[in-house]
């Protein structure tokens, strides 16, 4: 029987604002998993992104108290929305051997797959899995994906963000799911790429979180920077779909240090400081003032066999030998 009342704490309407950091693996020179832990307790890192349910990541977060958005891999989805057992599976093997010494906060269900062909197996997967979760007693972690910011047929202005015509039914079950099970949605939003594609219209400054005053006028609300621009533009997607009481969890979002154009260390380290004081805050955004923001920086380290530009290779915050790329503060 589907389980989809939310019986424990609201998780998306509580607790405070919080940074994290993708632990991406896509290198053949990291350090070891358990290094990787370390580094993040000496930052004071609390939350950490995995992609997929790596066995000596996990192992390494046991008892260390950081907070984990656990993937499932886009390849496995379609197995899972198709079969109840399935998705027994995938959490007997992924969750439960960790869940006592692990704390994994979120399953997502996917990264960026709507649109795509393989969109409408997300819904029904995130279903099975919270109720293989709330059968095994595990109703705590919540079962969400991630999108990015294409689910958007309009963002601009903020409060005119709506879906995609092509995605809206998919992403209207989603959200209406989240709404009753208490959990956010994930995003991965990238002022980088916005300003990168379109240079012209948009100002180095209003990505970097530097304008000195607000730059988007949309009615009652004034916006500052891009980032909070983007999210409210989900925000608002959200509502006009019943999702008025989901929030948005930053899943990804950064700036590389190196490539063409804006791709420098002076803008990296700019903007991934500024991301976490904006998060760490307290403000919100215009459309949601006071509500606590969660957000991940991507990455941790930069990881050398990612396909694609010399960007995509070069987000992270230290480089595989452990030293900093640029010195970036965790904390208030």
């Amino acid at each position: 029987m589907d389980n989809f009342s939310n019986s424990s704490t609201l998780l998306q309407n509580s607790g405070a604002q919080s940074i994290g950091v993708c632990y991406g693996l896509v290198a053949d020179n990291l350090p070891s998993p358990s290094e990787v832990v370390d580094m993040y307790h000496d930052n004071g890192i609390t939350s950490l992104r995995l992609y997929d349910p790596n066995p000596g990541a996990l192992n390494s977060l046991r008892h260390s108290g950081i907070n984990v958005a656990l993937g499932v891999r886009n390849e496995d989805i379609q197995a899972i929305a198709s079969s109840p057992a399935a998705a027994d599976h995938w959490i007997s093997l992924s969750v439960k051997p960790y869940a006592s010494s692990v704390s994994i906060k979120y399953v997502t269900v996917g990264n960026e797959i709507i649109p795509g062909p393989l969109a409408h197996f997300v819904l029904p997967a995130m279903k099975n899995l919270h109720n293989s979760l709330m059968a095994a007693g595990l109703g705590i972690v919540g079962v969400t994906t991630v999108v990015s910011m294409p689910v958007l047929g309009n963002s601009y202005p903020p409060s005119q963000g709506a879906f995609s015509p092509d995605v809206v039914s998919v992403m209207a079950s989603i959200v209406s799911l989240l709404n009753a099970t208490g959990r956010p949605l994930l995003a991965n939003v990238y002022p980088y790429f916005s300003y990168a594609n379109d240079p012209v219209h948009i100002s180095l400054s209003y990505a970097l979180f530097t304008s000195p005053a607000p730059v988007v006028h949309d009615g009652p609300f004034l916006y500052q920077n891009l980032f909070d621009a983007m999210v409210d533009a989900l925000h608002a997607a959200m509502e006009k779909v019943g999702g008025a009481g989901v929030l948005v969890v930053v899943s990804e979002s950064g700036w590389p240090s190196a490539g063409a154009g804006p791709a420098t260390i002076t803008n990296a380290e700019t903007y991934n400081n500024n991301l976490i004081a904006h998060v760490l805050s307290g403000k919100g955004t215009p459309r949601r003032p006071r509500k606590p923001l969660e957000a991940f920086v991507f990455a941790m380290f930069n990881e050398n066999l990612k396909p694609g530009p010399i960007t995509e290779r070069n987000f992270g915050l230290f480089y595989p030998n452990k030293k900093p790329v640029y010195p970036v503060k965790f904390h208030k």
